[in-house]
């Protein structure tokens, strides 16, 4: 996966001028690694980062045709517009192992919720991970199609990672699971009574106000 990249000089509040020209400003950190300054194509980051997302390697690509192994390593969005403003990439070295949060994307439809009227309930959306950078998965996959049954489950242990990348969750940890209906219902209804503390009950006749 690659995105161009250019040098820059403008810094500062003057880099609202490229973000004008729908170019986004951004840095390059490292260890032993100098500082580089780069501005490059919203709408190329945009499409990059849908597919890369903050665990995939990318390669920039210089105007001196340089290729720098990074990954993304913070954005700055924008609250009201939601464009992103600034970019930071860190440099990483193909010979290292990295530590990094993998999402986790779910597939399928669970039987137990659409034959059963179970409630799909998901417990993780990430799992720690480290491995060499050529390892590194771009996303883990969750199979849901194997939740047939009220209760089942689909725990760290259960899932497909190559031996090459190692998991910093417990093994036993549920990522999935399909829970009865009326159960959750139940939990719904018994809140807001739990919620309603004794002394903001109203006094009854003839008893003085705390």
């Amino acid at each position: 996966m690659e995105l161009k990249v250019q040098s820059r000089t403008i810094l500062g509040k003057k880099v609202k001028t490229l973000r004008e020209e729908d170019l986004i400003p951004a840095e390059l950190y490292g260890h032993g690694v100098k500082n580089l300054h780069f501005t490059l194509s919203a709408k190329e980051f945009q499409k990059v980062f849908k597919e890369a997302g903050e665990s995939t390697i990318i390669n920039l690509i210089t105007e001196d045709n340089k290729t720098l192994p990074v990954m993304i390593h913070d954005l700055e969005i924008d609250p009201l517009s939601k464009k992103i403003l600034n970019v930071d990439f860190y440099q990483i070295k193909m010979s290292e192992k990295i530590r990094v949060p993998v999402s986790i994307e779910f597939s399928g439809e669970a039987p137990a919720v659409k034959t059963l009227g179970g409630i799909l309930v998901k417990t993780l959306q990430e799992i720690e991970v480290e491995a060499l950078p050529s390892d590194l998965p771009n996303r883990i996959e969750v199979d849901l199609s194997g939740l047939d049954e009220i209760g089942k489950t689909i725990s760290v242990k259960d899932l497909k990672i190559s031996e090459k990348v190692k998991i910093f969750v417990n093994p036993d940890t549920i990522i999935a699971t399909v829970v009865e209906a009326k159960a959750e219902e139940v939990v719904a209804e018994a809140a807001p009574a739990e919620e309603v503390a004794p002394e903001t009950q109203a006094p009854a006749e003839g008893e003085a106000s705390p």
